[in-house]
This record gives structure tokens, C-alpha cells and sequence, in this order.
């Protein structure tokens, strides 16, 4: 039996409006799980010019003609395309974030009147065949709607957009039935594997878009429990004990970051969708909720609760997350400088956002390798070395991975304040070569402090040998 990568996938996501956000930003970000070693390298895609472009994927087989210009953009391809591309997330040059996807699930109901497509589209092929070919957000979710109508869809599935004045969060829950909601620009939302969009208003276009003729298809088909509204969630989407230990709980701990004042039950199928914080947002409160495991709480994996407690629920960042991305769209800049790709390679708890320019050209040589089996010049292992060390003593190593952290975090918050206000004084072929050099600096500062920390750590652990005894030193 073939597992396909959409039936390990088990993302975390979360979407920040500009006016929710301390410094103006859109804010979007994801961690992609799936596997515990699958990695994940880097790419700046060129601007290309190609007539007669044909896409064809190497997991649906869905084929598709393409524009004959495709923008610059970034993504985060898998090592291997043998079971599609997954580039995942990204910024192109006109300034438009995406992210795909969060994978979620659609009733039985639903499914019964309109079945997955099994060649339609599907996770692996959506990053490479929108985001190249749109210059809003807006644009990318009409884009990927149109194909989903015309091809269908493999999946049920999320995907986030932004762009420097809208943030989107677009929701797949049959073969052909779409719809997306904009964030207001003062709330937030935190995703995870469930279609989550509620209530949606067909008369608000600003705000909601939808595949045409979905109405219909409810009414014909008799599929809403609750006909004097129309929630997408509880009519596409499921409501089962495994969402309230598998999905809620991580929506709950998110919504108690950022709304602590609010008591709510970590198993509520009732959670909203929108919510606005008790505070403006940072960019670190976007990486440490993907960053989190209920710290503070009882259900901490590796907290002080029971081993019930401990283990009752999915952490947001686990074992399996193979890269983590905060997408930030930023007011105010161009868009050649204005979005910013923040990329933890492995489990973000024990990695850390290293900034990405993705007005650049290039990347650091060891974000492009990276196999299945462990690589010890690939970015992706250098990181992911860290935390298999880390896990091992968890609770004596992490104080000095977290202290790399901070280091880190700090170096690269001056850093990218520094790299504005020279990039604002350069353009074209100097502004891309500028970027590039900063890119390579920042993503070899990081290597090199996580190639040191591992090893400290690893020298540290010759001491922990449960061969070990404690022998007299004069002897």
C-alpha cells in the first residue's frame, strides 16, 4: 500500500490582519508536517517566458496549460519530486504570500455528492501553478478556484493568502466546492486540520469569495443541518472525538495566547474561526505559537502534567514538522523588499526563522541539498541534527538550543532593519545583488551557530552513557 504524503500531512496555520499587527504587517504562517525525515530545501524561482508551458503532476497526473509568463517566486520544494513538487509556500515579486496547505477533512455527506476528483488537483501542484501567475491575493484564490471548478480536487484542503493589504483564508471541501474568507485587518485566525470558515455572507464580496452555484448544490442536496444560515464548517466539515484530541485543542491554545481573558474548553467544537486579540501581534508571536507544545499547561508533552494529560492532545510543533514559515508582507516598502520568508528548517521548537529576501536570486548552497538519509552539509539535517541531540536530554539541552535561539533571533530582527534602509537606496541589478548576499549571510550565520551547538551537545552527551560511572578522579 502507497501512503501519499496528503494522508501524513498534519499542518498548523495562522493568519494576522495588518491593523491586528504591531507594525502593519499581513502576517501568514504554517508549520508542514507530514514525516520526521523528509527534507525540505530552498528555491528563488527566475522570472520565465515559456509558449505552450504545460504543468503535469507527478501525483494526480492532472495536466494543465500554463501562462506563457511566470513571476519570480520562492518555495520550499520536497528532496524528491517522485510524489509531486510540495512547494508549499512562497512570495513572488509582486509582493503576493501563499501558503499550501492545511490539510482538513470533508463529511461523508458532502463526499456522497460530490467525490474527490482523483486526478483533479491536489497540495503538491497549488503553490507551483498560482503563485507564479498572480499579482494579488484575490487573484490567487479566484486562479486556484477556476482550476479546482474546471479539474477538481484530490483533498480537502486550506490555503493562505496575503498580500500587503489583505490577508485570505480559502477552504477546498468536495471535489468542486470552494469558498474563502478575508481576515479582518484588526483579527487573527489559527487553523489546524479542520475546515474551520463559518458563516458565510453571499452578499459581501470584499469580504467572502465561493465556487458559483454552491448554494444550489447544498439546497439540491439537502447537506445543511442549519438552513437558516450557511456555515461552511459544519456543513463540508466534520465534528468527531478525533478533531477535539487531533485539532481543537491547538486552535484553543492559539486563541489562549492571544485572548488569555478568554476560558474556553481545548475539546469545544464551538471555537471561532475570527478572533481579535487583547493585544497587537509581533512576528514572534506568529513563530512562537508554531512554535508551542501547551507550555504552561497540563497537556505538554514534555511538561510536569500525567502522562494522560501529556499525551491527550497533538502539539502544534512535533517531531514530524519538516519546515516551518512565517510569511511577512511589510507596509510602506517595495515589493522587492517588502516581504520577508521566515524558514525554520525541521521542528520549529528546536530551529530557528532565518529571514529570506525572496527579491533575491540565490540561496545558500546548503539550502538546495538534502536527502532522505541524514546529509550533515544540508540545512535542513544541520537543523534537524540539533533537535534529535536536544531530545534526547531534553530538559538539560534545550536551556542552551533556546539560548542559541535568542541569539539568533535577535541578530536577524537588526539585521533586517539594517539591510532596509540600504536596499532603499539600490535598485535593479544592485537591489537583487544585495539581497542575495544578505540571504547567503544570514542563512550561513545560522548554519554555522546550529553546527557549533551540535557540537557542544554532542560532547556533552559522552557523559550521559548509561554505561557510565562515577570513578574517582585519583585513580
Amino acid at each position: 500500500m502507497t501512503v501519499t504524503k496528503q494522508e501524513l500531512s498534519a499542518c498548523t496555520s495562522i493568519l494576522i490582519g495588518k491593523k491586528a499587527s504591531i507594525d502593519g504587517s499581513t502576517i501568514i504562517g504554517r508549520n508542514e508536517d507530514a514525516k520526521s525525515a523528509w527534507p525540505k530545501h530552498l528555491v528563488i524561482h527566475p522570472r520565465t517566458k515559456i509558449p505552450n508551458h504545460t504543468f503535469i503532476s507527478n501525483d494526480t497526473g492532472l495536466k494543465l496549460n500554463l501562462p506563457e509568463v511566470a513571476y519570480k517566486y520562492s518555495a520550499t520544494p520536497e528532496w524528491t519530486d517522485k510524489f509531486g513538487l510540495f512547494e508549499e509556500d512562497g512570495i513572488n515579486e509582486y509582493g503576493v504570500a501563499m501558503s499550501a496547505t492545511e490539510s482538513a477533512y470533508a463529511n461523508q455527506r458532502v463526499l456522497g455528492a460530490d467525490p474527490f476528483v482523483t486526478g483533479g488537483i491536489s497540495e503538491e501542484a497549488m503553490v507551483t501553478v498560482v503563485l507564479p501567475y498572480v499579482k494579488t491575493a484575490r487573484q490567487g484564490i479566484l486562479r486556484l478556484g477556476q482550476i479546482i471548478q474546471e479539474h477538481g480536487t484530490s483533498e480537502a484542503n486550506g490555503i493562505l493568502f496575503a498580500d500587503q493589504d489583505e490577508v485570505w483564508y480559502m477552504e477546498v471541501g468536495s471535489g468542486h466546492y470552494w469558498v474563502a474568507q478575508r481576515i479582518p485587518d484588526d483579527a487573527y485566525a489559527v487553523v489546524a486540520n479542520q475546515l474551520a470558515i463559518q458563516e458565510i455572507d453571499f452578499e459581501d464580496p470584499d469580504n467572502f469569495l465561493f465556487a458559483p452555484g454552491i448554494q444550489e448544490f447544498v439546497a439540491q442536496n439537502h447537506l445543511n443541518p442549519h438552513p437558516n444560515g450557511f456555515n461552511f464548517r459544519q456543513i463540508f466539515g466534520t465534528q468527531t472525538l478525533s478533531d477535539e484530541i487531533y485539532s481543537t485543542p491547538r486552535v484553543w491554545y492559539g486563541q489562549k495566547m492571544f485572548n488569555p481573558e478568554i476560558s474556553q474548553d481545548p475539546m469545544s467544537e464551538e471555537l471561532p474561526f475570527i478572533r481579535k486579540a487583547s493585544r497587537l501581534l509581533d512576528l514572534k508571536d506568529a513563530t512562537d505559537f508554531l512554535s508551542s507544545h501547551y507550555q504552561g499547561t497540563e497537556y505538554d508533552p514534555v511538561g510536569q502534567g500525567s502522562s494522560t494529560q501529556k499525551h491527550k492532545f497533538r502539539p502544534i510543533s512535533l517531531a514530524k514538522t519538516q519546515e516551518a514559515h512565517v510569511l511577512q508582507i511589510r507596509p510602506n516598502l517595495p515589493p522587492a523588499i517588502a516581504g520577508i520568508q521566515w524558514l525554520a528548517m525541521g521542528v520549529a521548537a528546536q530551529s530557528v526563522f532565518v529571514p529570506i529576501y525572496p527579491g533575491a536570486s540565490d540561496v545558500h548552497p546548503a539550502y538546495k541539498i538534502g536527502q532522505e538519509e541524514y546529509q550533515p552539509d544540508s540545512a535542513y539535517w544541520i537543523y534537524k541534527h540539533v533537535g534529535v541531540l536536544a531530545d534526547a536530554h531534553y530538559h538539560e539541552f534545550m536551556p542552551l538550543v533556546k539560548e542559541v535561539q535568542e541569539k539568533l533571533n535577535i541578530y536577524y530582527r537588526y539585521e533586517v532593519h539594517a539591510s532596509d534602509i540600504q536596499a532603499l537606496k539600490l535598485e535593479g541589478q544592485d537591489l537583487t545583488n544585495f539581497l542575495t548576499e544578505k540571504n547567503i549571510t544570514w542563512q550561513a550565520k545560522g548554519i554555522e551557530a546550529y553546527q557549533q551547538l551540535s557540537h557542544k551537545l554532542i560532547t556533552l552527551a559522552t557523559d550521559k552513557s548509561p554505561l557510565n560511572f562515577k570513578t574517582d578522579a585519583n585513580l
